[in-house]
């Protein structure tokens, strides 16, 4: 090695002590953790007191501060918390409020963050057994609990996902490849769901190469479910003309009006054709705790796969959804690469890990989320929370059409659609007018749909945060200003 080259590799490590200096300041001492921590609990703390009081939805100020800009030199957690406080937390759609009644809720629930927190702390990576095995086990026991609760056999499985969009992605990217449709087969491969699939399915279809697929939008009966009879008749004519029936998707909760398709009937017409048999249960599925609303599923059991959202039926915080999967092996046969830099991670085989079941490779541990309250708290209380969603849908039901109202189905979970049927004007502008005037007041957050050409308003009863009082509150303030629009 020459001197010159020997000279300047001197003078690089002359600067390490400098730089290592600098760089531990990425390791806050015990000291500003604890200030940290301080202010982020004082923070939390009052928004979570405050949570009742708060507007389920602020209008957006267009003249808000600009985002700031990535500073050389730090700030001050105090004025960070600030500006989350007034660009974040004060504008738009608040999630965590009971009075959000719109959409399909979030949740929250305060030990998902404790489960988020931990995991990030430790940062445990949880896509391999080889990596973190506890964390790999404590997943997939989750998913075999769902996997029992809607009656899957032993041996089945699935991932956590980012949520039903992922979920369903996985599903159906599984379901194309167990049925070998490859790319010159798929214009002749015929997918049945109905007009009110969530619009997920739709993406994940294009995105799994299925976007040339010939897509069957089966007629549904007056409460919004897919008529077994008629999807009977395609499937003959289909089958007829040339066409391969291959995947059928159900939905067990739509998110317009909370409808369950038929889905004992569907099954039987899955098996006699041979088709993946999916069910999109992301947002109804956990209903299924409640005992006296599972004859609603039947036949659920008999699908291929599950999507279902912890993030919704469960009230934790967004971020975590499940594909649930029968055929383990074909899942694994879709989603797993071998790459030869992670050769040791093929060492240990004791579990399924979620890098070879899913897109993501790089998996953080989002299921202590999930794991965290359900053993802190138990089952019970989910159960009655659910329960108590229900019974509140329904009382909504009956006391909005004593204001005038006229409804959609009688609600089959925590969803409803109702609508002022006249006014001069016209109905529809009416009830836009109604919904814009609802989100301006803020106090309570009502949602929007198309069905049939029409203008209608939604309810969706899911934040663990709602009860009777935040249903008494909608109906008062759509009563107050039904009488001013009118």
């Amino acid at each position: 090695m020459s001197k010159s080259i020997k000279s300047k590799q001197n003078v690089k490590l002359a600067q390490l002590p400098e730089l290592e200096r600098s760089a531990r300041r990425l390791e806050p001492g015990k000291e500003q953790r604890d200030r940290w921590n301080a202010a982020v609990q004082g923070y939390a703390d009052r928004f979570i007191d405050d949570i009742y009081a708060l507007n389920a939805y602020d209008p957006i100020q267009k003249t808000a501060t600009p985002a700031l800009p990535i500073p050389e030199e730090g700030r001050s957690m105090e004025g960070l918390l600030q500006r989350l406080e007034e660009d974040v937390d004060r504008q738009g759609l608040n999630p965590a409020s009971g009075g959000h009644l719109g959409y399909v809720p979030g949740g929250g629930l305060f030990p998902t963050a404790l489960g988020d927190y931990l995991a990030a702390i430790t940062n445990r990576y949880a896509g391999l057994f080889f990596a973190n095995p506890g964390a790999v086990r404590m997943e997939n026991e989750l998913l075999r609990w769902m996997c029992r609760m809607v009656g899957y056999p032993e041996g089945s499985l699935g991932n956590l996902a980012s949520g039903g969009s992922i979920a369903n992605l996985i599903a159906i990217t599984t379901a194309r490849d167990a049925k070998g449709i490859k790319a010159q087969e798929v214009p002749r491969a015929v997918i049945y769901l109905t007009q009110q699939v969530h619009h997920c399915v739709q993406k994940a279809l294009r995105i799994a190469g299925l976007g040339e697929a010939v897509i069957r939008y089966i007629p549904m009966d007056e409460g919004f479910r897919m008529r077994a009879d008629a999807l009977r008749e395609q499937l003959a004519a289909d089958q007829a003309e040339g066409f391969r029936p291959f995947l059928l998707v159900a939905s067990a909760g739509t998110t317009d009006t909370g409808a369950i398709d038929p889905l004992s009937k569907l099954a039987d017409l899955a098996e006699a054709y041979q088709m993946w048999y999916h069910v999109d249960a992301a947002y109804g599925g956990f209903f299924m705790l409640v005992e006296e609303m599972r004859h609603k599923f039947a036949g659920i059991e008999r699908s291929d796969s599950i999507a279902i959202d912890p993030h919704k039926g469960l009230f934790l915080s967004y971020g975590l959804g499940a594909v649930l999967m029968k055929d383990v092996k074909a899942q694994y046969e879709s989603h797993f690469y071998k790459a030869n830099y992670m050769q040791d991670a093929q060492k240990d085989w004791e579990e399924w890990s979620a890098a070879d079941l899913s897109p993501e490779l790089t998996k953080h541990f989002r299921g202590l989320r999930m794991w965290l309250p359900l053993q802190l708290f138990g089952l019970s209380p989910f159960r009655d929370a659910l329960r108590e969603k229900a019974l509140l849908c329904r009382y909504f039901y009956q006391k909005v059409q004593e204001l005038g109202f006229e409804t959609g189905p009688e609600p089959e979970l925590s969803i409803l659609t109702f609508r002022y049927p006249e006014a001069r004007g016209g109905s529809d502008q009416l009830n836009a007018a109604l919904v814009d005037a609802i989100r301006q007041d803020g106090r309570v957050f009502l949602s929007s749909t198309q069905i049939g050409g029409q203008f209608w308003i939604r309810l969706a009863v899911l934040s663990f945060r709602t009860h009777r009082q935040e249903i008494d509150r909608c109906l008062s303030i759509l009563g107050e200003q039904l009488g001013r629009l009118k």
